[in-house]
């Protein structure tokens, strides 16, 4: 929830300054619906496409406050988030919410971006796999017009969010390893193998090479930094050469 229309077409021209259409990385954009179709409009001269931050099951009806697949189309919009951390423990979505969505998004022809990880508590206790696992498999089972090219996931640690913190490469690395088995287990081998799964928590400048080094970590789901066109480069220049 930040942003305005003079905010948003600074913030790109100064990517395109600062050289987004060089680099090679595939870039979203997800700004608040009210910006969606001056972003999309403006895009393109910055080498980056846009989706939504939330997507809604149905087409249409009596669902005050909610946004369809095909307005998101409509909107210039060419992904969506689904299952992000603020949607599950802010808004209350549950994972059967966050499969409907996913479902309908692909559905629609969107490409998107699933999100999963789990809270402080239960990382405390002991529950992360758990968790993650069970979110990971409620949405992909039956899932439908699902691809590699369609779907990305993305782990974001809830502890890790806004907070500074940061899990550990190592720690990320075996999560992210762990998420392309339950892939595989609901989906195949060939899928898990070439589905891309990204991390999302407290990346910056100053840990991006780390974390986007590791084997199974392919791109970055950012906050914070993405704000700020020289932070966000930043970030997009540490992409390793074989994810880009």
């Amino acid at each position: 929830m930040n942003g305005s229309r003079l905010a948003a077409l600074e913030f790109l021209r100064e990517m395109k300054r600062l050289g987004s259409v060089s680099v090679s990385s595939e870039v979203v954009l997800f700004p608040p619906f009210t910006l969606l179709p001056l972003m999309a409009d403006a895009v393109a001269d910055c080498g980056i496409e846009t989706g939504g931050q939330d997507i809604f099951w149905l087409e249409k009806g009596a669902f005050t406050g909610e946004i369809s697949p095909s307005m998101l189309v409509d909107a210039g919009a060419s992904w969506f988030l689904a299952g992000h951390s603020e949607r599950r423990h802010v808004i209350g979505e549950t994972d059967d919410i966050v499969r409907r969505k996913l479902q309908a998004g692909l559905a629609s022809g969107l490409r998107g971006i699933l999100c999963v990880g789990e809270l402080i508590e239960e990382r405390d206790a002991g529950r992360t796999e758990e968790v993650v696992r069970r979110q990971v498999e409620s949405a992909l089972s039956d899932l439908e017009c699902v691809s590699t090219e369609n779907l990305v996931i993305a782990y974001e640690p809830v502890w890790a969010i806004g907070t500074g913190l940061t899990a550990t490469p190592e720690e990320a690395e075996r999560m992210h390893s762990l998420i392309r088995e339950w892939v595989a287990g609901v989906l195949s081998n060939d899928f898990a193998d070439n589905t891309r799964i990204q991390y999302g928590g407290s990346v910056k400048p100053g840990n991006a090479a780390e974390i986007l080094s590791m084997p199974s970590i392919n791109g970055a789901l950012v906050g914070g930094a993405s704000l700020k066109a020289e932070s966000f480069m930043s970030i997009l220049e540490a992409v390793p050469i074989q994810d880009r």
